[in-house]
């Protein structure tokens, strides 16, 4: 379908001009959450990104694995081979943002100190104390201004974040800590730390098959019904309404009568939002995290109804 687009085509995640890169070096997605809700289904299509999701699907789902970025691709394909992998884009993005911590009290030490407690309540109290301060508060704001975020990231893909990011993030940060333990998240040490996960991959993750596609195009290729759950990561951040159309449309063609969509946005889900797993995702980062049947996350032409 001609007129459609996605920021994800072009495997930027700027607007510059030039071959695709490896975007993701992790996953900052909780499979935890795909593991409950698929339990007992059998055929799976998932985002290839980084990997990690396809890969703790494989233990128990037959997945398919797509991306439209043949870099990324390459990149999930290693690691599906043994491959520790490497820093992508955003990773570096991060990085260079920790750099700065210490101006805002957030040495290494302290957030490392932080990161070891597995009490939400303790976990709140030195949050309020030693992390949270007025410069930490600054500078975040300033770091995820779309003034210094343009430098990095595509218009569309900006236009997809909520207003206030710095002030978001720090409540969708407040949230996770207030109910999830540091010291068994693996997502907090990732983003606070920049330590990614040394998980070697599981023997099943080489029946995993990898597809360099388009998700829409692909799905509408498929035979009718062919898969019982789709997890398509934030793939309509930067995306504009046809594609959304056109994607749920080729959703609904290739799920089975009874199959489950996981979906999770940046955008905050705004007043009246469907059954909301944001707050179980460990990863901290989502507004939106949806697990609907295909019959409620689909109006009857096919639109995303969100």
């Amino acid at each position: 379908m001609s007129g459609s687009s996605t920021s994800w085509q072009s495997g930027r995640l700027d607007s510059r001009k030039g071959p695709g890169q490896v975007l993701f070096g992790r996953m900052y997605e909780d499979a935890a959450i795909e593991q409950d809700v698929f339990a007992g289904r059998d055929r799976i299509m998932c985002i290839a990104s980084a990997g990690c999701t396809a890969m703790t699907l494989s233990r128990n789902h037959e997945v398919v694995a797509v991306d439209v970025n043949p870099a990324q691709l390459q990149y999930a394909r290693d690691r599906f081979q043994g491959d520790p992998g490497h820093p992508g884009k955003a990773e570096r993005i991060m990085n260079m943002m920790r750099a700065l911590g210490p101006l805002a009290g957030w040495w290494p030490s302290r957030v490392r100190a932080f990161i070891e407690l597995n009490d939400p309540e303790e976990q709140m109290i030195f949050w309020s104390q030693r992390l949270n301060s007025w410069r930490f508060r600054n500078a975040m704001d300033l770091l995820l201004s779309a003034r210094t975020l343009r430098a990095g990231y595509s218009r569309s893909l900006l236009a997809s974040l909520p207003d206030q990011l710095g002030d978001v993030m720090r409540r969708r940060m407040e949230r996770c800590f207030s109910r999830h333990p540091n010291n068994q998240n693996p997502y907090a040490r990732a983003l606070l730390l920049g330590q990614l996960s040394t998980d070697p991959p599981p023997p099943e993750a080489s029946e995993i098959q990898l597809v360099n596609a388009d998700a829409a195009e692909f799905l509408e290729q498929q035979p009718r019904g062919s898969f019982d759950g789709f997890t398509l990561s934030n793939i309509l951040d930067g995306s504009d309404e046809s594609y959304q159309r056109r994607l749920m449309a080729a959703v609904r063609w290739a799920g089975s009568p009874d199959a489950l969509v996981v979906l999770r946005s940046f955008k905050d889900p705004g007043e009246t939002p469907p059954l909301n797993l944001a707050a179980d995702d460990r990863s901290m980062l989502w507004g939106l995290v949806m697990a609907e049947p295909i019959g409620k996350l689909l109006t009857p032409d096919g639109a995303y109804s969100r």
